[in-house]
């Protein structure tokens, strides 16, 4: 029985050797995959992060663009209601004119009308 437990251990290392060799070149080449995986997604985050960073500014400017366009368009109406107000101010006293010219006009039908009598 001691010459085949002495044989066993050969033929054992005989047939799985090679097939260790080969799990451990394939372990290997998985080690490698997953490191390249690791840089591939580190660059990954990095690009993400530079987008986060990019898109944060192109959403300050629009903020800052919007800011600016409702001052100018405050400013806009401002400066209409400004001249409504000022219009409206006007309408009386050209109520008042048109109401001036039309007594004029007839203080003057009656002048000719006692001129002509």
């Amino acid at each position: 029985m001691s010459i085949l437990a002495e044989k066993i251990p050969s033929w054992i290392e005989r047939l799985l050797l090679p097939r260790l060799s080969e799990i451990s070149g394939e372990i290997k080449a998985l080690n490698a995959k997953v490191e390249s995986l690791e840089k591939v997604i580190g660059s990954l985050r990095n690009e993400m992060g530079s987008l986060r960073n990019e898109m944060g500014s192109l959403r300050n400017e629009m903020f800052t663009k919007f800011d600016s366009l409702e001052k100018t368009m405050n400013a806009r109406f401002e400066a209409v209601n400004t001249r409504i107000d000022s219009l409206e101010k006007r309408i009386p006293v050209i109520e008042e004119m048109t109401a001036i010219k039309i007594r004029l006009a007839e203080v003057e039908k009656r002048i000719q009308g006692s001129q002509a009598s």
